[in-house]
């Protein structure tokens, strides 16, 4: 591994960065924000601030390959394209709040002596020869839904013809991100904004740590330190699902089916349970009884009938509550049962493990949501009363 101590303007002199498709998304809340904020305010002006670590990896050269926006930037003025493993939320508020700043400093022509087109071109996108096309600084792989959300909803871009906005709850964060910034600097005058800019892009300084291509990525993005906020088991399990993906001895395309199931299954999943702004459903909650049901007859097999399966789940519900993550992630989706002959985990069993998380989670909303349900109106109202309780 490489690693450098720099600023965030270091940083993104002649990279391009992307957020995976194992990666969870922007995840911070008010309370991130707050001390994100906090940090940049109360630094004294002469001084810098230790922000983390930054971990990237190299994007693989048939991938970028793919990348059509970007070639155009990346071999003409070498730019150099990086997944960021581990980072991500720290990297995405400051692109957040320099966008926020660029806005309100709309009026400007310049902010410490640098033109504001300059700073768009540095940290948000550039256009090759000044035309209609974006090779976008940073960003997500094209089937997050965050992509587009992020280039039409924070960075105030025109929107595709096809665009369809996605809400999910990683997207509600980025917008309240937004929001959150922009009151703070709304009062500011020039020179308070200017200042702020100092030090976001001058003094927070990142240690960056470069992942060499024989270490195995999704083995290191589950184990490392996650500094900002605590990864759920759901994140996690996504990350683990795509990584035995990898794993099968099946042919390639196989593999993308897969991978691409998982992908959408999560866009599903994150969709419904942030899909009620003032009520969103918790991820772990949510996978803790998706688990109960489905994998209950295989903990409890003496207790197999379905009456008895659906009387017992309070105490299953109890008995698992802790240790259901353990399961999923030590004991059922491991490399490990990818060989073994007893509990052989095929890619079939994960493919119908994903649709059942798809399908779950939709009526899941509808319990949580029966207004907006398709139930009749008997079942709406006694779903009212259980949430009310």
């Amino acid at each position: 591994m490489e690693t450098n101590l720099l600023s965030v303007s270091k940083i993104f002199t002649e990279r391009l960065f992307r957020i995976p498709d194992y990666q969870r998304g922007y995840a911070w809340t008010e309370r991130q924000l707050k001390d994100f904020w906090n940090d940049i305010i109360q630094l004294e002006e002469d001084k810098n601030h230790y922000t983390g670590v930054l971990t990237l990896e190299n994007v693989p050269i048939n991938k970028v390959e793919e990348w059509e926006d970007d070639l155009w930037i990346i071999k003409s003025r070498s730019y150099e394209p990086y997944y960021i493993v581990d980072g991500q939320q720290r990297l995405t508020t400051t692109i957040v709040l320099i966008q926020t700043i660029l806005e309100e400093a709309s009026k400007y022509e310049e902010l410490n002596f640098t033109p504001i087109t300059d700073i768009r071109k540095k940290f948000i996108y550039d256009s090759k020869d000044g035309g209609i096309s974006r090779s976008y600084i940073f960003g997500y792989e094209k089937d997050n839904p965050s992509y587009n959300f992020l280039k039409t909803e924070i960075f105030k871009e025109e929107q595709d013809t096809n665009y369809a906005k996605e809400e999910t709850v990683y997207t509600n964060n980025l917008e309240n991100a937004k929001a959150y910034f922009k009151k703070e600097i709304s009062s500011f005058a020039k020179a308070e904004i200017e200042l702020v800019y100092k030090k976001l892009t001058q003094n927070l300084l990142f240690n960056i740590y470069s992942i060499s291509s024989d270490i195995d990525v999704f083995v290191a993005f589950e184990t490392m330190n996650n500094r900002g906020k605590p990864l759920s088991h759901l994140e996690l399990l996504k990350n683990r699902l795509i990584y035995l993906s990898t794993k099968f001895e099946v042919d390639d395309y196989e593999k993308n089916s897969l991978r691409t199931r998982i992908n959408n299954c999560w866009k599903a999943i994150y969709h419904n349970l942030g899909r009620n702004k003032n009520n969103p459903l918790d991820d772990d909650i949510f996978l803790l009884n998706h688990f109960l049901i489905y994998f209950g007859t295989e903990l409890f097999s003496n207790e197999a009938d379905e009456q008895e399966h659906l009387r017992i789940l309070p105490r299953m519900r109890r008995m698992y509550r802790d240790e259901y993550s353990n399961f999923l992630l030590e004991k059922k989706f491991t490399t490990k049962n990818l060989r073994e002959t007893k509990n052989q985990i095929t890619i079939n069993e994960i493919d119908s493990y994903v649709k059942s998380l798809q399908g779950s989670v939709v009526a899941w909303y509808k319990i949580f949501n029966p207004k907006e349900s398709d139930y009749t109106n008997e079942t709406k109202k006694w779903l009212e009363k259980l949430n009310r309780m």
